[in-house]
């Protein structure tokens, strides 16, 4: 329970972007799978620039507490797709 806690304290800066992300690319009329691709390529470059910089020192915190950084991410994609599905649905029917 501690290791979710953790992980959604790491995705919540991330909320408000993901959700500027959907309402663009549902105003643009893109579909749900391609939004939720869009959305895997910018968690796979966050990763990136978290390994590839001194923001890597962030990512120690979740290693101490058992997190890989795999895990860390696949989680925060599936996380993001848990909340980006119904809203994007949502925004669909009044767009």
């Amino acid at each position: 329970m501690q290791q979710l806690f953790s992980i959604l304290v790491f995705y919540r800066p991330f909320i408000i972007w993901s959700l500027a992300i959907n309402m663009l690319l549902s105003f643009i009329k893109i579909e749900i799978i391609t939004i939720l691709i869009v959305k895997l390529l910018l968690i796979f470059s966050l990763w990136h620039f978290l390994n590839e910089t001194h923001a890597k020192r962030k990512l120690t915190f979740y290693k101490n507490l058992g997190i890989s950084t795999l895990k860390l991410f696949s989680l925060v994609f599936v996380i993001d797709a848990v909340f980006s599905i119904p809203f994007v649905i949502l925004l669909k029917e009044f767009v």
